[in-house]
This record gives C-alpha cells, structure tokens and sequence, in this order.
C-alpha cells in the first residue's frame, strides 16, 4: 500500500505562485511515475505533469507547459509542483497520483494507481 499527502494549495492572485508538494510512503519510488492532476467545478480530471522517479523525465500539458515545473526530491519520497504565472482557470483541486508500471509515463487517470486527498488551489482575477 502506498500513501499520498498533498499540501501547499491555497488562494493567489492571477500572476501569483504557489509550490505544491505530495509526501509518498509505504514503499520505494524508484521505478514509479509521480504525477499531478486537477479537477475543477463541473470538469473531469485533467493531466497536469508527471515525473519519472527515477532519471527524472517531465511530461506536460500544455496549459501549463512554461508555468509550472514538477520535480522530486528523492531523499525526503516528495514530489512537488511549482505553479507561477497563476492564471483564475488554474483554479481546482489538484490531487498527486502514483503510477506503479515500471518506465510508464501517462496522461491517463485510470494508470494511475494510488492518489492523494487533494489539496485546493484558488487563483482570483
């Protein structure tokens, strides 16, 4: 079993940042891939970036891509989500998600093994 535990979501103002980072325990990361999805009022799940735990390759959408970094701290099992240039339609919960499929890095929320309980992120206008 692997658990997940989101923090740093809280309200900005549009053009503001916020770092969002996701504690993983109960077992080793090093052939799983770590991503981050959103889901705002009305809206499925959607993509936002993933990491390779190990080699660290990125992956993102493209709304984000240029805005928000994901990176992981190997040490300390964190992953983390820097969001800058925050626009209002950033506005979701975004939850963390583990794909345990060695080398595998998608988009897709049903490879996604384990998630988070979601942390809120409201950018205001």
């Amino acid at each position: 079993q692997v658990q997940l535990v989101e923090s740093g979501g809280g309200w900005v103002q549009a053009g503001g940042s916020l770092r969002l980072s996701c504690v993983a325990s109960g077992r080793t990361f090093s052939s799983y891939t770590m991503g981050w999805f959103r889901q705002a009022p009305g809206k499925e799940r959607e993509f936002v970036a993933a990491i390779r735990w190990s080699g660290g390759s990125t992956y993102y959408t493209d709304s984000v891509k240029g805005r928000f970094t994901i990176s992981r701290d190997t040490a300390k099992n964190t992953v983390y989500l820097e969001m800058n240039s925050l626009k209002p339609e950033d506005t979701a919960v975004y939850y963390c998600a583990a794909d345990e499929t060695r080398f595998r890095i998608s988009p897709r929320v049903s490879n996604y093994d384990y998630w988070g309980q979601g942390t809120q992120v409201t950018v205001s206008s």
